[in-house]
């Protein structure tokens, strides 16, 4: 299609729109796809024109528009991807040759391993260096239907390397297709130079860095991670009300690995979410509700690690939580680029259903995003993302596990193209 061409999709076998009340969803919500049997979709301007029955949409269409024949088979909204580390330079394949030779996340960071190897390696890569990486990164999502994601930065924790990486999201956004929302985490763990001088590198962040991102436009998000192996509470409070003075929304890593790692000051801070919360308690978990904090939850990086404590997602539920999903695609503790293959995660292991699942991965994620409004569902004025999936019905996708297929991307209207 033509930029800007209207065309309409026809011959949806069963069409999700997720449509819904203007809020993330919660309960039983969860569960309310707004499925529509036999349906169709006009597009126009990259936007959606009008959704329903084919029967109803047909007589809109207009008579120039492009028709896309689905061939009876399931269409769902692009996935939102809310917690990436999509940009980096290497690998770290080694490590996971000693994970499963044995030791832990915990004593490969101790070693000088885990990021801050990471860091080494997107340190000594040039701009259009990392620009090429990472565009690997965003295709291979791309591919499987990942149409908005958001990245953070956190393997520079200098000047240069941090605003290297915003920089490159900036040039992977204005590319496209994929819609890239950049979050600042240069308190992701304190570098190698600052070991000793901790509290010199927080004030560096809160005092400087964050000031600048904030002038340059950089990021709309800033994130630490609040752990026993990264930063404290009181390190993560300092880096973070410095970023809502200067205009960022908050996000959190928080109780990957224990309790009391953090959640509580999410909440505090009415930060936008709090991410990973493999050990949190129903008493955070009441907190984070009161202040209406979306849990972002991680299983690509329990299942990377080999751990069992998968996050309390019933729990949640149950306490009203807005939950979402996320791949944490990074190259260390998740190395997983696949939404599909979060959503089977979080089936068999976390106890989701397969409509649960879909609704966390997209309109709660774009909600988590504050892009609700535009992305996560396909209603009347919102940005044509959308997929047309090589399978009929939405429970397929977390029933085939890892599987090959590919369905027909589309961004604003477009259809992603890619190089075989």
């Amino acid at each position: 299609m033509k930029e800007n061409e209207a065309f309409a999709i026809v011959n949806i076998g069963q069409l999700v729109t997720l449509a819904g009340p203007p809020r993330p969803r919660v309960g039983p919500e969860l569960r309310e796809l707004g499925m529509i049997p036999n349906a169709a979709i006009l597009i126009e301007e990259g936007r959606i024109a009008a959704v329903g029955p084919y029967s109803e949409i047909q007589s809109e269409t207009p008579p120039h528009a492009v028709v896309v024949d689905a061939q009876g088979r399931c269409v769902t909204p692009g996935f939102v991807d809310a917690h990436t580390h999509m940009i980096f330079a290497g690998n770290r394949a080694a490590e996971f040759e000693q994970r499963i030779a044995g030791a832990s996340y915990q004593q490969i960071a101790a070693a000088g391993g885990g990021i801050l190897s990471t860091v080494r390696a997107t340190r000594a890569a040039s701009e259009d260096e990392l620009l090429v990486e990472s565009r690997r990164h965003r295709d291979w999502m791309l591919r499987t239907g990942t149409t908005t994601a958001e990245a953070k930065s956190g393997y520079g924790l200098d000047r240069a390397t941090e605003l290297r990486m915003l920089l490159v999201m900036a040039r992977l956004n204005a590319e496209g297709p994929m819609r890239i929302v950049p979050t600042l985490l240069a308190a992701h763990t304190v570098p190698e130079e600052f070991a000793s001088r901790r509290a010199e590198y927080v004030r560096w962040i809160a005092k400087d860095l964050i000031p600048e991102v904030a002038a340059l436009k950089l990021a709309r998000f800033c994130d630490a991670f609040c752990d026993d192996h990264a930063f404290t509470i009181e390190e993560a409070r300092t880096v973070l009300t410095a970023a809502r003075a200067r205009g960022l929304e908050l996000r959190l890593h928080a109780e990957q690995f224990r309790p009391g790692t953090g959640a509580a000051l999410a909440a505090e801070l009415n930060a936008r979410t709090a991410d990973h919360l493999e050990t949190a308690t129903p008493e955070v978990l009441d907190a984070l509700r009161a202040a209406d904090v979306q849990p972002v939850l991680l299983p690509g990086s329990v299942f990377a690690l080999s751990r069992a404590a998968y996050p309390p997602v019933r729990t949640m539920i149950r306490h009203g939580l807005a939950i979402v999903l996320a791949t944490d695609f990074n190259p260390g503790s998740s190395p997983i680029y696949s939404m599909p293959f979060i959503l089977s995660l979080a089936c068999l292991q976390m106890a989701l259903t397969p409509a649960e699942a879909l609704t966390a991965a997209t309109i709660n994620a774009a909600w988590s995003l504050g892009l609700g409004d535009t992305v996560g569902s396909l209603k009347i004025g919102k940005q044509a993302d959308l997929l047309i999936h090589e399978f009929a019905d939405y429970r397929e996708l977390p029933y085939f596990i890892a599987s090959p297929a590919r369905p027909r991307v589309f961004i604003a209207g477009q259809e992603a193209a890619f190089k075989e």
